[in-house]
């Protein structure tokens, strides 16, 4: 592997906690996180910016208040719409790939004991010697 590449599977490893995103690359003003869930988050929207989920591994239920639920599998990813409630619900341990803007708060305009300032999610980059894609480094 190329010293600026990043294996999806291998940040995955590193994640012990669910709910606890990890910054694992930057594509401008994007961070591409990766994270492990199981059960539900809290219902939240993120009024300033969309957000992806792709599916990784297992199945990830989003539930929607204003529009019908959406099941992701393997593979198969969601645009959030900014302004949009909804909960992330995984039945089973599910493993994804977030797509988020920098700015982008964990648990949107909801604050609970489980929410992760950006700050933790950006210091796994630093605590590993793996170089993060686009070679900026850990």
């Amino acid at each position: 592997m190329d010293e600026n590449s990043t294996s999806v599977a291998a940040e995955l490893a590193h994640v012990t906690e669910h709910w606890t995103p990890r910054v694992i690359g930057r594509v401008n003003d994007q961070y591409v996180k990766v994270a492990k869930l199981l059960g539900e988050l809290v219902w939240h929207a993120h009024d300033a910016e969309d957000e992806m989920f792709l599916v990784v591994s297992g199945s990830l239920l989003l539930q929607f208040e204003d529009r019908p639920d959406v099941r992701l599998e393997p593979g198969e990813f969601y645009v959030v719409p900014r302004g949009v409630r909804h909960n992330p619900v995984a039945e089973e341990e599910v493993e994804i790939v977030l797509i988020e803007t920098v700015t982008t708060a964990h648990t949107g305009d909801v604050v609970v004991a489980g929410t992760v300032p950006i700050e933790a999610q950006e210091r796994h980059r630093a605590d590993d010697a793996t170089p993060a894609a686009g070679g900026t480094g850990r």
